[in-house]
């Protein structure tokens, strides 16, 4: 490890040509740096449609939600101090109250974390502190301690859905996403020079900044609280204090006024607003179908798919939920109107394409796999995709596969370890 770590520092300086120092665009100062801005804007762009596939993929039932999030983003980072980043903003399908930024200016903020906020304000401050930790290179100055202390942090992690059967046995193997190492816990530095230039953002984009205020006076509240969710999404990266709020307060004193925009808010957010009782329901619908509850799950999912039949989220898990129970024709039909609801998410793709195994089309089965490759390559498609490719007598591409799925660990990788052994 310690030989492995020599060469990656060694190979980062020797990219940068520096000793591993650059400017900070947004402070002025120097901090430590193994990467260039170009590379940042190559690495945030290279991980951005892995990192929001792995994360829900994007929310798709009201496209002009997303269009409203980008503009303000925008509007933020154009008074920003790396105003030429190519800024990106999309929201997130996912119900965990969230937001990140990648190094680059890539960024997402998650359904879950819009529907806590009041007004456009609240949301200003979301955006312009993660506009701050883009500009700032505050991911990338993060990543290169990390070298320092771990190589291990340049390695892909591995998620899993935790349900007992195939369909729920989803896991980004090491071929997945690295996205992580960027958006991993920020420091106390970090984090108040987002808040403290993040407010200034606001202001020159004409916002009040008592929304700031506000917004971190309910993030500690809520952290007090140990609010289960906040504490795996928005406080695993960006710990609330009070120190952060009567920094912010401070500056916002001195600011008075400036615009909150409920009404544009409140506007952009109707249908979200109108759906919650229903993604209420697919929350209880996962928990119960954890438990294996899957005749109350699927009452819960009825409900949802009722109030809301565009949510490609609804459907994805009754499929899943049928499957498992092996009403392979009934998930099927589940799965092809998530698939319709939004075809640019791979989850649906690869449990329709294991209930296509299981109802013999084999043909259908590998198109779904390897249309569900395309948008995030996963271990279990790839052990699929490996068996599938075996029976053909595709020996070569099997092996590939198997060689993807083994990277993954746990018990999909020791047995795609077995059929390589097979083959040798």
């Amino acid at each position: 490890m310690m030989t492995l770590l020599r060469n990656l520092l060694i190979a980062a300086l020797v990219v940068t040509g520096a000793s591993g120092c650059a400017v900070n665009p947004v402070t002025g100062k120097q901090q430590l740096m193994f990467s260039s801005q170009e590379q940042d804007i190559a690495t945030g762009a290279q991980h951005y449609q892995p990192s929001q596939q792995s994360q829900g993929g994007q929310y798709v039932v009201d496209p002009q939600l997303t269009s409203y999030v980008n503009q303000v983003g925008k509007k933020l980072a154009a008074v920003s101090d790396n105003p030429n980043l190519p800024y990106e903003f999309v929201v997130l399908n996912n119900d965990v109250p969230n937001a990140w930024a990648l190094p680059g200016g890539k960024m997402a903020i998650n359904r879950g974390l819009l529907v806590e906020l009041k007004d456009e304000s609240q949301l200003a401050a979301v955006l312009g502190h993660e506009i701050v930790h883009a500009a700032a290179r505050h991911g990338a100055s993060q990543q290169s301690k990390g070298m320092l202390v771990n190589a291990g942090v340049m390695l892909a992690g591995v998620a899993a859905m935790s349900q007992d059967s195939q369909y729920g046995a989803l896991a980004v193997g090491a071929m997945g996403v690295g996205a992580n190492a960027w958006m991993s816990k920020y420091s106390r530095d970090h984090e108040l020079e987002a808040d403290r230039y993040g407010v200034d953002y606001m202001i020159k984009a004409g916002y009040d900044p008592m929304g700031a205020v506000e917004l971190q006076e309910t993030f500690v509240k809520l952290s007090e609280g140990n609010q289960t969710s906040w504490l795996d999404g928005l406080f695993a990266s960006h710990p609330p204090s009070r120190e952060r709020v009567a920094a912010n307060r401070r500056m916002a004193e001195q600011h008075p006024g400036g615009a909150r925009n409920k009404a544009a808010f409140d506007k952009a957010m109707a249908q979200v607003r109108k759906d919650q009782p229903a993604y209420k329901d697919y929350v209880a619908a996962q928990k119960a179908a954890g438990e294996k509850n899957y005749s109350h799950a699927l009452s819960l999912l009825d409900n949802a798919t009722k109030q809301q039949p565009k949510e490609n989220l609804f459907w994805e898990l009754k499929g899943q939920i049928l499957g498992t129970q092996k009403k392979n024709k009934e998930a099927l039909t589940a799965l092809d109107r998530a698939v319709q609801a939004n075809p640019q998410f791979f989850r649906p793709y690869v449990y329709r394409g294991l209930v296509q195994r299981q109802l013999g089309n084999t043909d259908q089965a590998e198109r779904d796999l390897i249309a569900s490759q395309r948008l995030l390559p996963t271990q279990l498609a790839s052990y699929h995709l490996g068996e599938i490719n075996l029976a053909k007598g595709q020996r070569n591409q099997a092996v590939t596969y198997f060689q993807q799925a083994a990277q993954g660990g746990g018990e999909i990788g020791e047995a795609a370890k077995g059929q390589l052994a097979k083959l040798q």
